[in-house]
């Protein structure tokens, strides 16, 4: 079984899906509607997602999306992620993930409470991160992104030796892999070849083939871009939730353990709509 304990958050095969909600606090983030820019409405926007049925939250202090510029100092990103996770861990009695691909952050996150680090660059843009996870017993989440290498593959190939790189990195630092999850990196993926929004279809249609690394499959398909090519009525990100609910349940169906979202309730409610359509295959 592909299983693993997110700060004791159980994912996996037999398990039912979990919904993490997504927490930004930079005004850059692609997506304005989910922008918390006071301590107050952080914790608001936060209660509101666990009683919305979140199991765990995501609190992103930086910008990561490919086509923005919206890196900031390493200190600024660590005094805002320190802060946003001590306000929020052991007040909501969900695990609370930091979304950060340096280490810097990473450790100010860690010592503020955080048990979960999200990284979109796969361990591939801080050697010191994967340390920070490793010498502090933190669950991991590492997502394949746009780098150099895998020429010519197709998508889900791609994926699968970018993830398997990543996993490389962390068995290395000494991250078990019960401690792991993978993420196929919908949405960061640009200059492939294709159109990004081909991309990410291929690569949700062929979501099966990551059993084979082993590891339980987050996916965040929430308001991302592709959506907005294939429907032009979608242009805006605050637009995009029909076409984010259809894509979550594919990734349900598709074999995925857990789906990142800034829509808690609609996206559950979808979860557990593809979650009994697949039980149900199964026992057909």
């Amino acid at each position: 079984m592909n299983r693993a304990s997110l700060a004791g958050l159980i994912l996996g095969d037999g398990r039912d899906v979990a919904v993490m909600g997504a927490l930004n606090l930079s005004p850059d983030s692609f997506y304005a509607g989910s922008v918390t820019t006071s301590r107050d409405a952080l914790l608001a926007a936060a209660d509101e997602m666990v009683a919305q049925g979140a199991a765990i939250l995501d609190v992103g202090a930086m910008s990561t999306a490919p086509y923005l510029d919206g890196e900031i100092e390493p200190a600024r990103e660590a005094d805002r992620l320190g802060d946003a996770v001590q306000l929020l861990v052991g007040k909501l009695g969900v695990p609370v993930s930091a979304d950060t691909s340096r280490a810097q952050p990473a450790r100010a996150a860690l010592q503020a409470g955080a048990h979960v680090i999200n990284d979109v660059r796969g361990l591939t843009a801080d050697p010191g991160l994967a340390r920070a996870v490793a010498e502090a017993g933190a669950g991991l989440v590492v997502m394949a992104s746009e780098r150099g290498g895998h020429e010519g593959m197709p998508p889900i190939d791609t994926v699968m030796e970018l993830l398997s790189e990543s996993l490389t990195l962390a068995a290395q630092a000494g991250i078990p892999a019960e401690r792991i999850a993978i993420d196929p990196g919908i949405g960061f993926f640009r200059r492939r070849g294709m159109p990004w929004y081909e991309w990410d279809c291929r690569v949700l249609a062929d979501l099966g083939a990551l059993r084979a690394l082993g590891r339980p499959v987050c996916v965040g398909v929430s308001r991302k871009s592709f959506i907005g090519a294939l429907d032009p009525r979608a242009s805006e990100p605050a637009d995009r939730l029909p076409g984010s609910l259809a894509a979550a349940a594919a990734a349900v169906l598709g074999g995925a353990h857990l789906i990142r979202t800034h829509d808690v309730a609609a996206t559950i409610q979808a979860v557990r709509v593809a979650q009994a359509i697949a039980r149900a295959g199964e026992t057909a």
